[in-house]
Order: structure tokens, then sequence, then C-alpha cells
């Protein structure tokens, strides 16, 4: 997992520019709300862009991520973004340590894809479970099988900019429900574009096995939207968002 978003990490947050993440964060805040949380683990952080947001609307917030390139980045725009409080760990969320449990733990935009057996999902899901207080949240959103199948499948995909350009290419095999991506990008430094590739791979996980996975680490109540709305999942669903808690001490 580490090998993935080194060299793109520097350009990851230009290449993602069509994502609306205020509207992301404003829909996750809905929930959080609902729940009463105060203290939040932003998962697979990336440049820390959700949890900067996230502390500004005045949560605690510590993110982690497997690639220390990526927590560069995080760290430095936290810093330019006045928002030092933010705290950011190098760390496998197959493996979540905290020291203090917390209310609530979010994974945003395909961290839980990037875990691409079942024996993975569920070491996050019970090391989740560990982390939060009995009652809390677990927010998480995946690609859809749908979208890796009709959407994703073996399509390609080009974005550019004055200052960047990439080439995406997919590859999905629906036995396996693996999906490699493989990213050429082209990044303005100067006056000379650097050219990186990097090959990612995710999964395309079945709503049942999600449930079973969160169910089998302790959450009692799991509940799934189609994402961005508290509507129901549908068949052509994109993106699923799940929302599980964890179940109270008896």
């Amino acid at each position: 997992m580490n090998r993935q978003y080194s060299a793109f990490a520097h350009a990851y947050d230009r290449m993602m520019h069509d994502v609306d993440r205020d509207a992301w964060i404003a829909y996750l805040d809905g929930f959080l709300k609902e729940y009463g949380v105060h203290t939040v683990l932003d998962c697979a952080c990336g440049t820390g862009a959700n949890a900067i947001r996230l502390y500004k609307l005045g949560y605690h917030v510590t993110g982690n991520d497997v690639s220390p390139d990526m927590l560069m980045e995080a760290r430095n725009n936290a810093y330019c973004d006045g928002a030092k409080g933010v705290i950011f760990i190098c760390e496998d969320m197959r493996k979540l340590k905290i020291h203090k449990t917390i209310d609530a733990i979010v994974c945003v935009c395909d961290g839980v894809n990037y875990l691409t057996s079942m024996k993975d999902v569920e070491s996050f899901f019970a090391h989740a479970a560990s982390c939060l207080k009995p009652g809390g949240i677990l927010l998480f959103d995946v690609s859809s099988a749908y979208k890796f199948r009709e959407i994703l499948a073996t399509n390609t995909f080009t974005d550019e900019a004055d200052d960047y350009a990439y080439i995406w290419k997919n590859c999905y095999d629906p036995k396996t429900r693996l999906c490699e991506m493989r990213l050429t990008g082209f990044v303005k430094r100067g006056e000379q574009y650097d050219r990186f590739t990097e090959s990612h791979l995710q999964r395309a996980h079945s709503e049942d096995e999600l449930n079973a996975a969160l169910q089998k680490a302790g959450f009692s109540t799991v509940r799934s939207f189609d994402a961005f709305t508290r509507d129901p999942v549908k068949s052509d669903s994109e993106r699923i968002q799940y929302l599980a808690i964890r179940e109270e001490t008896k």
C-alpha cells in the first residue's frame, strides 16, 4: 500500500480539483453533529484536505495515512492553512491504534476500496471498533461494484491544465473484482514538467460482505446511503456511504 501515492502526492490536490470537498465535509458534518461527535480520526487522510476542514468546523482531529509523502503534504497544508492543531501520524489503517478512544472515525474517498481482501477489511473494522467509544461511529464510503463494472471498467480517463496532465488507465477483472489503475502524470516544476507513473489497486466490495464484516467487528447498527444523500442505495449508485455504530457496553 505504501508504494502508492508517493510521486503522486505532490500533484494530488491539483488533480482532485473537481471534487467539492466543502460539500463532502458538510455532508459528513451532518452525521457527526447528529451523533454528538467531538473527536475525529480521519483515516487515510491523504494530503489533509478533509482533516483541515473538520478542524475548522471545531472538531478535535487526528489524521493518519500509510504514505509518508502524503503526510508531508498534509502537514504543510495544515501549517499554511492555519490548522496547526491537527495531528498527523503515519499508520496502516489495518492496524489502527490510538492512545485514547474517540467519538468518530471517517474514511473518505475510496480508502476501504484500497483494502483488496476481506481479511484486510475485517482487520480495519476490528481496529476501528477498538479505537471508538461505545456508541461511537464509523463513517466511510466506497466506490460501488456498479461503478467499477460500468464506469471504471477498462476505460481510460485524461485531464490537463496549465500545470499538470494525466492519463488514467483502468483494468477491472469481474471475477476477482480487482481494478488496477495505471496513472501517468506530468507536473509542472518551473519551466519543465516532471513525469511520474504509479499503479493503484482497488477492490469492489459487495454490500453483503461489508455488512457482515462490520457486524463481526462489533458494530451493532449499520446503515448505508446513496452517497451525499440520506436516500437508500440504488442499483446504479456510484458511491455508497456507510454509517456504523459501535456496540454500547452491556
